[in-house]
């Protein structure tokens, strides 16, 4: 049952936010899209969720010392779980989901697959708790033993088929009485494989070769005292002597046999061959140079100790690699009983597996849908695929992602690592690669029906605009989905006006971040579509009549009205005009340029006062209002009250005609230039112009994403600097 319906948030000294409350309603459906400039909320407010998420506590780095309040909460005032919270960063090249090996074919392959290889999975740790105990192994004992067999750690069940034939034969069973660890201690090892040493086990092995050659009963390669030890053992354990039986042992040199009646004449034979062999005085001469070596150091002069009760296994130290896997042959076969279970088991299932695998290829894989997603919306200079689908299916494993570059003059791919890739991609080609990622955690969570809050921080920066209207048609999808629900946050305009109208009809979801003196407040955008509509048919409001000067001015340029747009101009502008042009000579401009509509009536204002008297008038107004939030068109009429006054100051003081007369086009970027050239000393005033001219943009036309310099603005940063131009 789904419960998430509004998410309540109480931020307070939250790496920067020093306060704030505000209740996400998604009852309505369709996501939270809030326009929050550089700098004001929108990292920290992300990073907060992120903390939740990941189970970190929330701080405030530069004011650590202050009490912080992160919470996160339902509709019933419960904090949400980590699982209920996704933040997706503008960008992470590290990023991958966990969730990926997640997406599968077919629920009822995977559970089939799921009790085979559980099942096969308890009888193999069966088999490798027998090893440990064997081996004295406790750690990585897989990866030992694969390693010994030169294989990887997938190929486990591989290696231990391999040994079957082996085992069955059970030779060298004594070595199962041999602690790996014993042996094969880094040390030792290195110094068995020195040439100076191996020199000298070569000269023993074939002393000891020749002498088992010359054995009386035992025979290299066939039957040597350990092939005898393990009969007797037998005999013994099987009651053959104690039923009356006997051993006839024949000699290899001489044509006669010696009969044994008991297991104490049997094992007394045993024993006086070896003891031929290894009493013999040139052997023991040459393990004299071997024990010289094995006196150097704490860990050969233990397995100096071990090699004198165990001299037959001198010889075997001449190939360590073998050695070593004869003696974990020998540790199976001594566990004879569970390895034999766990083969069974292993062909047993492999072969349904290998019907399963077969049938989960014909089908189409969520996974592929992931990269069907990506390859057929995002504009990039490569495909993707899978690698390993099989593994991805069944066995849960990581999915192996591969590319191929598309070579643009003939359209053929050849494949690339993707190190190389990340090499060659723009930033926006990169940042798409991470939406990839993105996309299967998404896709994992809707499979999992995981309810999920997204808190998206500028997924699209950097994008180019077929990529951007891709994501924002992919958060459309996600939308539309019960369980998922979205707080999209970005510091652009364009971006949010476009997700604005293709994701959430409803207004109150359309939100602005303000900063105010006490923290930050989420507001209602008020001009949903466009503001000029509105502006225009309320002309008798003084800050819209004002806000809509440059966008008239901009349509009389359009329309070819060459004095309308002078006379505008001059109101943007100090001109000729700038202290004469009336309300009512602004009425007569308003209706002609907007002569398709309503006619205006200004006569409220006024008809015979000058436009610039209302318009100082307003913005003293505005800055002694102490309201937190700023409208755009406020913002617009300070703007331009602003660089008026600052031109008027700067005419003043260069009283330079020509040159001010001679200004066609970036008026108070050009006064400000050449205050700079004739005051180079007033450093004061120069940064105060400066500001002017950053803070007061003259591009306010009417493409929508022009209004975003103006709408950056701070209210208070508008409202003081207005206060210190009148101030010259």
């Amino acid at each position: 049952m789904l419960m998430l319906k509004k998410v309540i948030v109480n931020f307070q000294n939250c790496y920067g936010i020093r306060s704030l409350k505000h209740t996400f309603d998604f009852s309505q459906r369709g996501p939270m899209i809030i326009y929050a400039p550089n700098g004001v909320m929108k990292t920290s407010f992300a990073k907060s969720f992120q903390d939740l998420s990941s189970g970190k506590d929330t701080v405030d780095r530069v004011y650590p010392e202050r009490e912080t309040v992160r919470l996160i909460n339902d509709q019933d005032g419960k904090e949400l779980s980590r699982e209920q919270i996704f933040v997706i960063e503008p960008y992470n090249q590290t990023y991958r989901s966990s969730k990926i090996s997640t997406l599968l074919v077919h629920a009822e392959l995977k559970k089939e697959y799921d009790e085979i290889y559980e099942s096969i999975s308890r009888k193999l740790e069966d088999v490798l708790k027998e090893l440990r105990t064997s081996s004295g192994i406790r750690k990585d004992v897989e990866k030992i033993f694969v390693g010994d067999f030169n294989l990887t750690h997938k190929e486990l069940l591989t290696a231990l088929g391999r040994l079957e034939r082996e085992i069955r034969k059970g030779t060298n069973p004594d070595f199962a009485m041999i602690k790996y660890q014993q042996i094969f201690h880094d040390k030792i090892v290195a110094f068995l494989n020195s040439p100076d040493f191996l020199a000298k086990i070569s000269e023993y092995t074939t002393i000891y070769d020749k002498l088992l050659s010359s054995s009386t009963y035992f025979k290299k390669g066939i039957f040597n005292h350990n092939n005898a030890s393990v009969v007797a053992k037998n005999l013994k354990q099987n009651g053959w002597f104690d039923s009356g039986h006997s051993v006839t042992m024949k000699s290899s040199r001489e044509a006669k046999s010696i009969e044994l009646q008991t297991e104490a004449e049997l094992e007394k034979l045993i024993q006086s061959e070896k003891d031929a062999i290894l009493q013999d005085k040139d052997l023991n001469a040459s393990f004299e140079k071997l024990d010289k070596e094995l006196q150097k150091n704490v860990e050969l002069r233990e397995f100096r100790e071990f090699l004198i009760d165990n001299k037959t296994l001198i010889p075997e130290l001449e190939n360590v690699n073998a050695f070593k896997q004869k003696i974990w042959i020998a540790y199976l076969t001594a566990n004879a009983a569970s390895y034999t279970t766990l083969m069974t088991e292993y062909d047993t299932g492999s072969a349904r597996i290998g019907v399963i695998v077969e049938q989960a290829k014909r089908e189409a894989t969520k996974w592929l849908e992931v990269i069907d997603i990506f390859n057929e919306r995002f504009s990039v200079p490569f495909v993707v695929r899978m690698d390993n689908q099989d593994d991805v299916i069944l066995r849960s494993e990581a999915p192996i992602i591969k590319f191929d570059f598309k070579d643009s003059e003939n359209g053929n791919t050849i494949p690339v690592e993707e190190s190389k890739l990340y090499e060659v991609l723009s930033n926006g080609e990169k940042r798409a690669l991470y939406i990839l990622n993105i996309i299967f955690e998404v896709q994992a969570r809707k499979e999992a029906g995981q309810e999920t809050l997204f808190v998206i921080d500028d997924i699209a920066d950097s994008f180019d605009y077929k990529n951007k209207y891709a994501i924002i048609e992919y958060l459309k999808d996600i939308a539309a989905l019960e369980h998922f629900h979205q707080i999209i946050l970005s510091h652009n305009f364009d971006f949010f006006r476009t997700a604005s109208s293709r994701l959430s009809p409803e207004r109150c979801n359309k939100l602005h971040s303000v900063r105010t003196e006490n923290g930050i407040r989420l507001v209602t955008e008020k001009y949903q579509k466009n503001p000029f509509m509105h502006w225009k048919d309320n002309l008798k409001n003084p800050e819209m009549l004002i806000a809509s000067i440059p966008f008239v001015r901009n349509l009389s340029e359009y329309c070819g009205y060459g004095c309308e747009e002078a006379e505008l101009t001059a109101l943007l502008h100090i001109k000729t005009g700038t202290k004469t042009t009336t309300i009512k000579e602004l009425e007569d401009t308003f209706n002609k340029v907007l002569s398709s509509t309503s006619q205006a009536d200004l006569s409220a204002f006024g008809h015979d006062r000058p436009v610039i008297d209302l318009l100082m008038e307003l913005c003293k107004t505005i800055c002694s209002e102490t309201e937190e939030v700023i409208e755009l068109e406020k913002k617009i009429v300070l703007a331009i009250g602003i660089r008026l006054k600052a031109e008027e100051f700067i005419i003043k003081e260069i009283a330079d005609d020509e040159f001010v007369n001679g200004i066609t086009n970036s008026q108070t970027y050009r006064l400000v230039e050449k205050y700079k050239q004739e005051f180079p000393d007033k450093e004061s005033n120069i940064k105060l112009f400066e500001r002017v001219n950053i803070m007061t943009p003259e591009n306010i036309h009417l493409n929508s994403f022009m209004y975003e310099p103006i709408l950056d603005m701070s209210n208070e940063s508008l409202k003081k600097l207005c206060v210190a131009v009148d101030g010259l």
